[in-house]
């Protein structure tokens, strides 16, 4: 057998090995992104500001302690999403860090993974990987399981390890049923007052939350939809003079 013989061989065994790799490894992924939990669509809107700001806030002030954005700058969120520096510098940065800086989260990853499992993983592109309708329902579907080491479980993602951070807006959830008269107990029911908010102004905070982290996937998206309305409209503007000008050429034409 020739050099180059064996060195094809190599160069398709290598490739033969790393797919094998990949399917191993997205494996395990594919199967914790399935969920027989009906999934309620989650739209996003880059186009609404105040959703994206409150996302922003909320992210930052509940989230940020143990996930990190460490593929995204405050500064450019901040000048993306319309948000003054002084306000940024002022209610969320909380770490010392300068605006310049990617907002990665204070906490030690080896005492993250005697707490946890494993340290908390960064979400700069969990939306991109996972899909905005899982995140939505995933944040809305913790509920109370003694049996789980945080005392919650989620019908999105059983068996989960991470503790329900957003409870105190959300209030108290439980599976149960709805009524006496329902032979399926296995829904959803929330303790009505046990939360900050209420059941539609959670749904809306989560609502920002997972609008936030679509953006954050792919920031240069936000400018493509400001660039793309310039765009059609000058399009719009220069087949208005085109068709004027057609006349006018056709006018010519008939005399």
């Amino acid at each position: 057998m020739t050099g180059s013989a064996k060195m094809g061989l190599g160069k398709r065994g290598s490739k033969t090995l790393g797919l094998a790799l990949l399917v191993v490894l997205l494996t395990p992924l594919s199967q914790a992104m399935e969920s027989e939990w009906p999934m309620t669509p989650m739209n996003p809107d880059l186009q609404n500001l105040p959703s994206l700001q409150n996302g922003w806030r909320l992210f930052t002030n509940y989230c940020l302690g143990c996930h990190s954005l460490k593929y995204q700058r405050y500064e450019r969120t901040a000048d993306d999403l319309g948000v003054p520096h002084d306000i940024v510098l002022e209610q969320l940065l909380f770490s010392g860090q300068k605006i310049g800086e990617q907002m990665t989260t204070a906490m030690d990853p080896e005492m993250a993974k005697n707490w946890f499992g494993a340290p908390p993983p960064d979400l700069t592109m969990v939306a991109r990987l996972r899909g905005v309708d899982w995140l939505y329902n995933y944040l809305r579907t913790f509920y109370l399981d003694e049996s789980r080491p945080f005392g919650v479980n989620n019908k999105v993602f059983p068996n989960v390890g991470m503790p329900n951070v957003l409870q105190e807006l959300q209030g108290t959830q439980t599976t149960g049923c709805a009524s006496a008269a329902e032979e399926n107990c296995g829904e959803l029911v929330l303790l009505e007052g046990s939360g900050q908010y209420t059941s539609e102004e959670f749904d809306q905070a989560v609502y920002d939350i997972v609008n936030f982290l679509y953006y954050t996937g792919e920031p240069s998206r936000l400018e493509r939809h400001r660039t793309g309305v310039f765009v059609l409209l000058f399009l719009v503007i220069l087949f208005v003079f085109t068709f004027l000008l057609g006349r006018e050429y056709q006018k010519d034409v008939k005399h």
